[in-house]
């Protein structure tokens, strides 16, 4: 039993499992209906996104972004991996942390294996930092963090902008993010490297499309535009271009959608707000003490920040934020905890997620004891730093 049990995968327990809750009611049909309005634009973005990367990798824009600042580094290692620091930054701010996981984890890999010399230690010390950044860095923006999208109109009927609130505390977990990753890879970045041959892109005209239209999807996540719509329109054309120049699919319809983990998160959202409509929220919101003071807000951040960990950060949004209450300092803690925070686990986010699945797609093997021991480094220090100067 135990082995048939074993060969059961996750998304069809996680499908069952949010059927029967559907179905037995226990999930009532109202808070279904809210529930999918704020979930399905979330997955349908990932799912784009993910056609949005395959097509770039195909296209070879990662390559010719590698290649570009292999150059720029001029041999300096400490150079390039400052580079790789800026963009991941950038892109996480300006085009969200789930962008970065999925478009600038090849390159980073590449990177780390063109200054490495074959030491895939070096990829995965780059691999790490894109997921480091990807999710520390996307507190600036409410477009940086799907979190973020999800608590934005709460600032505003509280009369208060999200910037306003979140610059300083976004800038200062950033900064602590990448001290504590210099110190730690430091040895990796002394010494220079080889840039090696100059890369020659297979189909320019392609190139320069892909190119295009990823511009173009940055426009419109940073004009406030639905990120579902614009990168569901950035995937059809890049798909469109791409059977036009190469004949066909980058990748097989299988896998060209990250199906069975969408299918596990909407179940994992199902479980949660089912729990969420029968006093889960209510038992949460017990746990942490009013007020905003330091001691209270960092006591919301951790729940925040477990929550994460344990569950994943938006259905840990959801389970976290009846405690904020209509306060915007607190519920900028539990916007920290949820986007600094989750560090610790593989499925903590969406983007640490998706960043795993890149890493496999690109055959670099990161252990997950080096995923946890940054973590405990980076989970820390980070939330606490960022709920220091919220007042």
């Amino acid at each position: 039993m135990l082995s048939v049990l074993r060969r059961v995968p996750w998304w069809a327990v996680a499908v069952v499992v949010a059927a029967g809750l559907l179905v037995s009611g226990l999930l009532p049909g109202s808070d279904a209906e809210a529930l999918a309005g704020r979930v399905l634009p979330v997955l349908g973005f990932v799912a784009a996104l993910t056609i949005v990367a395959e097509c770039c990798a195909v296209a070879g824009l990662f390559d010719a972004a590698t290649d570009g600042a292999a150059r720029l580094a001029r041999g300096r290692r400490w150079a390039l991996w400052a580079l790789l620091v800026l963009v991941a930054v950038a892109s996480t701010v300006v085009l969200s942390l789930d962008t970065t996981a999925v478009l600038l984890t090849p390159l980073a890999i590449r990177a780390g294996r063109r200054v490495g010399g074959g030491d895939e230690r070096t990829a995965v010390f780059y691999a790490l930092t894109v997921v480091a950044l990807a999710n520390t860095a996307s507190l600036l923006l409410p477009v940086s963090n799907l979190t973020n999208l999800l608590a934005d109109h709460r600032f505003a009927a509280a009369g208060v902008s999200y910037l306003g609130v979140m610059w300083l505390p976004a800038l200062v977990v950033v900064a602590v993010t990448v001290v504590v990753l210099a110190v730690r890879g430091r040895d990796r970045l002394r010494g220079g490297f080889e840039a090696g041959e100059r890369y020659v892109p297979p189909d320019r005209v392609l190139l320069g499309v892909t190119a295009a239209v990823v511009g173009v999807m940055a426009v419109g996540f940073v004009a406030g535009l639905p990120v579902w719509a614009v990168a569901g329109i950035a995937a059809v054309a890049l798909l469109v271009v791409g059977a036009w120049r190469r004949g066909g699919l980058p990748t097989p319809v299988g896998q060209l959608v990250p199906w069975r983990m969408l299918l596990v998160v909407g179940g994992l959202f199902v479980a949660v707000e089912t729990a969420q409509v029968r006093g889960l929220g209510d038992w949460v919101a017990g746990l942490a003490p009013d007020g905003t003071g330091t001691g209270p807000l960092l006591v919301l951040a951790g729940l925040a920040t477990g929550a994460a960990n344990l569950l994943n950060n938006l259905p840990g949004y959801l389970v976290v934020e009846p405690a904020a209450g209509g306060d915007p300092t607190r519920l900028a803690a539990v916007l920290i905890g949820v986007g600094a925070g989750p560090l610790l686990t593989p499925w903590a986010s969406l983007a640490t997620v998706l960043w795993w699945q890149r890493c496999r797609r690109m055959l670099t093997h990161v252990p997950v004891r080096g995923l946890l021991v940054q973590g405990l480094w980076l989970a820390p220090l980070c939330v606490l730093a960022g709920v220091l100067v919220l007042g």
